[in-house]
């Protein structure tokens, strides 16, 4: 099937019991057990089924699936949150002595995760001066576990070069990880491209309706656990806390979601709720329809601010003569997804009254929402960065970062007008 097919029928078949044809919101903690022999079954990973919703879920279930087959993966983890996501990906992988490779650009929760709460658990972050594949070889060594990056940066709007890093970290027997929250499975399937772990937050473009929190890892089942067992026992060796299971032989190419599931999600009980699943598989109907949607309106906007004289910049790969157009053109055909950047002139003041100028565009911290949503990085998600970390990360003092919604675009082009003019 293709996409639009699967966002709205992928992972479920009518309820036998019900019929219901929407998918039912299984609101229950626990699952009765046949017997003694199922339970054994159930825990020892050899029947499929359910045992706590802590660990999996029925309405969870199918919105994993959807997304499972929207990626091309082989198994997904639904989380909480997308921060339980980044964390996930790496906490599988990695432990004290570890390190792993990032690119510069990132959203400044998982850089505070990565700068400032891994290194107290003993796993170092290692920041390369870009996004070039060259930039995070230098820093790989031995006991290098990830190579991450996002595929368009937020709130930078830089894409990735997805193919070269997955290609040289390949070579390198180190597995990728990937942010795909601003692209969505609907512009970029990252591992098309080579890579090995997909994340999402579930509550931006996949809701696509500000309503609900919600994070999912896919597991690719691309990387050779087994061919790298030195670098990545637990996959190889017995996991002592989940009755002595080898995943790679229990599970195959599914290794890593398996282990996400049953080791850190099971111990840690980052689980979405049942109704958040549910909310979430709502919004991602419309996923594919609603992201022509924000494309389009993000690079008629771009467009308009490329031509006023109060707008000192604008920074979107939709926008020809963008330093990331062609690779947009490569990997998604030249739509760029609906978050651009600007600044205005006059610096972080000039920033701030454009702000609070601003009617239609909600001011607050999310993406991907249907309605036109605004934020001041300086000022709001990147304000606990050092001055240093925020240049590093693309974020300047003037810089303004819209996350275009699916209202009419002229509609849209009037806030900014009269916003722009109130500076």
């Amino acid at each position: 099937m293709k996409d639009e097919t699967i966002a709205i029928h992928g992972g479920y078949e009518t309820d036998p019991t019900t019929h219901s044809v929407a998918v039912p919101i299984y609101q229950t903690v626990a699952y009765e057990f046949d017997d003694a022999q199922h339970a054994a079954d159930l825990f020892n990973l050899a029947v499929p089924g359910n045992i706590y919703t802590r660990i999996m879920n029925p309405t969870q279930a199918v919105l994993e699936q959807r997304v499972t087959e929207m990626e091309h993966g082989v198994g997904s983890l639904a989380l909480s949150a997308g921060s339980a996501a980044v964390t996930y990906s790496v906490l599988n992988l990695a432990q004290a002595g570890d390190n792993i490779v990032s690119v510069p650009q990132l959203y400044g929760g998982t850089y505070s995760l990565f700068a400032h709460s891994f290194p107290k658990l003993g796993i170092e972050s290692r920041f390369a001066t870009g996004d070039a594949p060259e930039d995070l070889d230098k820093l790989i060594d031995a006991n290098t576990k990830a190579v991450f990056c996002e595929s368009i940066g937020n709130p930078a709007g830089n894409i990735v070069d997805l193919a070269a890093v997955a290609d040289m970290a390949r070579a390198r027997g180190v597995a990728t990880i990937v942010d795909n929250t601003v692209a969505t499975p609907a512009l970029l399937k990252p591992i098309d491209h080579g890579f090995d772990i997909v994340l999402h937050s579930l509550t931006k473009y996949m809701g696509g309706h500000g309503n609900s929190l919600g994070g999912v890892l896919v597991d690719g089942g691309k990387f050779p656990w087994a061919e790298h067992a030195e670098r990545y026992p637990m996959f190889t060796t017995p996991e002592p806390s989940y009755h002595g299971v080898v995943y790679a032989e229990a599970l195959g190419p599914a290794a890593y979601i398996g282990r996400t599931r049953t080791v850190l999600l099971r111990q840690t009980g980052a689980a979405i709720s049942p109704f958040n699943a549910f909310l979430v598989m709502q919004g991602m109907e419309t996923l594919n329809l609603r992201m022509e949607r924000h494309c389009d309106n993000a690079l008629a906007a771009a467009r308009y601010l490329q031509d006023h004289p109060k707008v000192e910049w604008v920074s979107y790969a939709g926008l020809p003569g963008d330093r990331y157009h062609d690779l947009a053109q490569r990997y998604m055909g030249g739509r760029a997804s609906g978050i651009l950047t600007f600044g205005v002139k006059g610096g972080f003041d000039a920033g701030v009254k454009f702000h609070d100028a601003l009617k239609l565009f909600k001011r607050l911290v999310n993406i991907g929402d249907a309605k036109s949503l605004a934020c001041h990085p300086a000022s709001t998600t990147h304000r606990q960065l050092t001055e240093a970390e925020q240049a590093a990360g693309g974020v300047t003092p003037d810089l303004i970062r819209l996350s275009i919604g699916i209202e009419h675009i002229d509609d849209i082009v009037e806030d900014l007008e009269q916003a722009l003019a109130a500076v």
